[in-house]
């Protein structure tokens, strides 16, 4: 059996950043926390990036995260949404780095295969799949922690094939 870890999901938007913290040793997941950092478009682009970069860091030291997983920017067709979304992507991993934990970077089509199955899965489906997984239940859950939660377990299902792979060695 493998040691556990601790991953710190992250949904990164210049807007809203979700997060998900889960305890996993690959083969069981248990959810430990969510949240997200809310901005405001009217707010300018620094203080978004700030208020992110702060949330990161407190999500950081209130945890201790052994992994930080995060899921990569998407193609886009607004040039300017991707630039501001690449900035917050970027403080996100400046505040990974300084933390020392170990980082994984994973596209969201990685994500929805890994946690539904399904590469397409809409972002209701990966809900669905999240709360089943994870029994959260009925309790309260935003897109983007859901989101978040998804990117950890993603990891933890990463994690669980290096594990199965190393055992059949």
């Amino acid at each position: 059996m493998a040691e556990k870890v601790v991953v710190l999901g992250i949904d990164p938007g210049s807007i809203i950043t979700g997060f998900g913290v889960v305890e996993t040793d690959g083969s069981s997941s248990r959810v430990i926390e969510w949240d997200s950092v809310k901005t405001s478009s009217r707010t300018p682009l620094p203080a978004r990036l700030a208020a992110i970069y702060e949330a990161v860091v407190e999500q950081i030291s209130s945890h201790r995260p052994d992994v930080i997983a995060v899921e990569n920017v998407f193609q886009s067709k607004n040039v300017k949404s991707a630039l501001k979304l690449g900035h917050a992507r970027g403080v996100i991993l400046l505040a990974a780095a300084q933390s020392g934990a170990e980082i994984h970077e994973y596209a969201p089509r990685e994500v929805k295969q890994s946690v539904v199955g399904i590469g397409s899965a809409s972002k209701a489906q990966v809900a669905s799949m999240v709360r089943r997984l994870l029994d959260v239940g009925d309790a309260e859950l935003a897109e983007d922690e859901s989101d978040a939660l998804g990117v950890a377990l993603c990891y933890a299902h990463r994690m669980r094939s290096s594990v199965l792979k190393e055992s059949r060695t």
